[in-house]
């Protein structure tokens, strides 16, 4: 009687040791069943924070935590969304301090800068213009219908010798593009005042509505377009310090960046 009391507790250990297969004779972990699972108590997990286990609450959900780790409850948090209204879903700012310089010798040839500076206008047309390289940036869309926000502000400056009676100031633009083509087009003017090395601020807001879904580029570039009077070997700067009067901080550029989007995956929120 002892020695099948003896086995019957050997076996047990060892079936309490092995891996238990359901529709398998492989088994690849402690349980595994080949088939489907119906659970009609409650499912907990080891809380490894406190060495307890977890039940979880109502609306959970078990994630993994990888090879090792026991999975954890989690609240899935899916937005709810009104059909046909806009969200903010991208929101970002970024800046450059190094920007871009002209002298004289960079001006473009126009005929007419009403005819050059159209909507959807390649980069590659506009004839000496440069990127202000750090606010070239990536945006993603998700949504067919979306409008894109686009404010654009840098520090114009020139090394201009204090102004006497005659007229002596520089013309420029600077253009906003998406995917190297034109969005938005503004024009400026900075004349030399009393003072030397005068600068200005300049800001722009450009706008694109319903942008293919998927990864576009949004990127900076400005022009010195004519000079009037001025003197040999001026240098005017968009983002860039050109004379001691102010510094690269000062002078620095930045691209706001806002998307809104009618998601076209949403819940319906019920009252």
């Amino acid at each position: 009687m002892k020695n099948i009391i003896s086995i019957l507790f050997i076996t047990i250990g060892v079936s309490l040791s092995a891996q238990v297969g359901i529709k398998t004779e492989s088994p690849k972990a402690t349980l595994d069943v080949n088939g489907d699972t119906n659970l009609r108590g409650k499912l907990a997990v080891l809380d490894v924070t406190n060495n307890t286990l977890s039940e979880g609450t109502d609306t959970q959900i078990l994630v993994s935590q990888g090879e090792d780790y026991p999975p954890t409850w989690k609240t899935l948090r899916i937005p709810e969304y009104e059909p046909n209204k806009f969200y903010l879903i991208f929101n970002n700012s970024f800046s450059d301090n190094t920007g871009i310089s002209f002298t004289s010798s960079e001006e473009p040839s126009i005929t007419s800068r009403a005819a050059t500076f159209t909507k959807n206008s390649a980069y590659s047309t506009f004839s000496k213009f440069k990127k202000i390289a750090g606010l070239s940036q990536t945006v993603n869309i998700f949504s067919t219908v979306s409008k894109a926000y686009f404010q654009f502000e840098t520090v114009v400056h020139a090394n201009f010798a204090p102004a006497g009676t005659t007229d002596t100031s520089i013309d420029y633009a600077c253009g906003i593009f998406i995917d190297d083509k034109l969005i938005n087009m503004r024009q400026g003017n900075l004349r030399a005042s009393s003072a030397s090395n005068t600068f200005v601020i300049h800001n722009q807001i450009g706008l694109v509505e319903n942008l293919s879904k998927g990864a576009h580029t949004v990127s900076v570039a400005c022009s010195r377009l004519d000079s009037y009077n001025v003197a040999t070997g001026s240098v005017l700067g968009i983002g860039r310090a050109v004379a001691s009067n102010i510094d690269s901080f000062i002078a620095q550029s930045s691209l706001k960046v806002d998307v809104y989007e009618v998601p076209q995956v949403f819940n319906t929120i019920t009252n």
